[in-house]
This record gives structure tokens, sequence and C-alpha cells, in this order.
């Protein structure tokens, strides 16, 4: 029994981290599509290059403070991208990254 609860425990050990390391980089992944697809089709937009300043809040309250700049930047890019599947936030960060 002891035997039994000791491999649990060092399967925890192992397997939580990897499973942390694959969150993070999944997320940065996407971040980073996200970025490549806003970058490739909107770089010289001015309604987005207006929206960093809201970008930058969007992203450091997690989403919570919206700004009119940051609301029209998302309709811009989804209106001339409608196959991109990336979130508000990815959006913002793309946004910030360029």
């Amino acid at each position: 029994m002891r035997n039994l609860v000791l491999g649990v425990f060092f399967i925890a050990l192992v397997v939580t981290p990897v499973m942390a390391f694959e969150s993070t980089t999944d997320l940065v992944v996407r971040s980073l599509y996200a970025s490549q697809q806003v970058t490739s089709s909107v770089s010289n937009n001015k309604i987005v290059k207006e929206a960093a300043g809201d970008a930058a809040g969007f992203v450091a309250s997690n989403g919570k403070i919206r700004g009119a700049r940051i609301e029209a930047a998302f309709r811009e890019i989804r209106q001339r991208n409608p196959q991109l599947k990336a979130t508000d936030l990815e959006l913002a960060e793309a946004i910030l990254a360029q």
C-alpha cells in the first residue's frame, strides 16, 4: 500500500509541471499564431494602430477594460479575417506585439 501511495505521489510531482508547461506553451503558440494573423492582414490599418493603448489596458485587466478603440479594432480584424479563431485577449496581445 505504501508503494502505491508513493507511486501516485511521484506521478503527481512529475505530471503536474508537465501539464503546466503544456498549458503555458499552448497559450504562447496561440498568441503567436494570432499575432502573425493580425500582423500579416492589418498591420497598416489605422484603426488597429490607434487601439494599442486600449489593448494594453485590456490585456492588463485580463479583458475587463474594454475601450472604444479596442472594440473597433476587434470588429475590423474580424471583418477582414472571418476565418480567424483568436479570442479577444489573443487579438489584444497581437495588437500590442505590432
